[in-house]
């Protein structure tokens, strides 16, 4: 039986920033019980991320969770994750389906309606984020915040899986899941959280509470 592109309505990110420890990280918000996790490193060298890849990829496989990889299809390739994150300025995902094959995920984020219809129409991809929905501190230079409402229209135009991504929390989790979003991701309101396994935990018993 085929395994649900987001088996869980939580896709959590550890983001690699200054003084945190991003592998712990991953492997918190894994004991949490989620069962995708994207590692973000923005500023990492290439071989800081291939070694941080790996070192998340062994907590991930130990729970048969999934690894996705922020940005660069060559390092999921050589860490064997299970797909790659890409963003409008990253590789093309027509070029990192040619890297990773048919058999890796590929994701694409948006952040303007304009952005998703041209992005279903060049395809290649297996899942869409969309966002920011609300404001977001995760980025540098944030893109104008979308809501909730647009999260609906994205909803009604894309037929694949569909990502929530910004500034959501626990309080709003169950909107953009409640809007049509397969799955909603998030930064801070783990990675800021005293215990990051237990707001795992919390999240997804919020996420699940409104798929029901």
């Amino acid at each position: 039986m085929l395994v649900p592109l987001f088996p869980q309505p939580l896709y959590p990110i550890a983001d690699a920033v200054p003084g945190r420890d991003v592998v712990g990280l991953a492997a918190a918000i894994l004991a949490g019980g989620a069962r995708v996790v994207q590692l973000r490193a923005k500023d990492a060298a290439t071989g800081e991320l291939v070694a941080l890849a790996r070192a998340v990829k062994i907590h991930a496989d130990a729970v048969g969770a999934r690894l996705i990889i922020n940005d660069r299809a060559d390092v999921a390739r050589v860490v064997d994750a299970a797909g790659v994150h890409l963003g409008q300025d990253d590789l093309p995902p027509a070029a990192a389906r040619a890297l990773l094959g048919p058999d890796k995920i590929v994701g694409f984020s948006t952040h303007t309606l304009a952005q998703v219809d041209e992005a279903l129409r060049a395809g290649h991809f297996d899942y869409l984020a969309f966002g920011p929905i609300f404001a977001t501190a995760s980025k540098r230079n944030p893109d104008p915040v979308q809501g909730v409402a647009a999260l609906r229209d994205v909803r009604r135009r894309c037929p694949l899986p569909l990502v929530a991504i910004g500034g959501i929390d626990a309080s709003t989790i169950g909107d953009v899941i409640a809007a049509g979003a397969d799955a909603a991701a998030l930064i801070g309101a783990i990675a800021g959280a005293h215990d990051p396994a237990l707001a795992t935990r919390d999240l997804l018993a919020a996420a699940q509470q409104t798929v029901r």
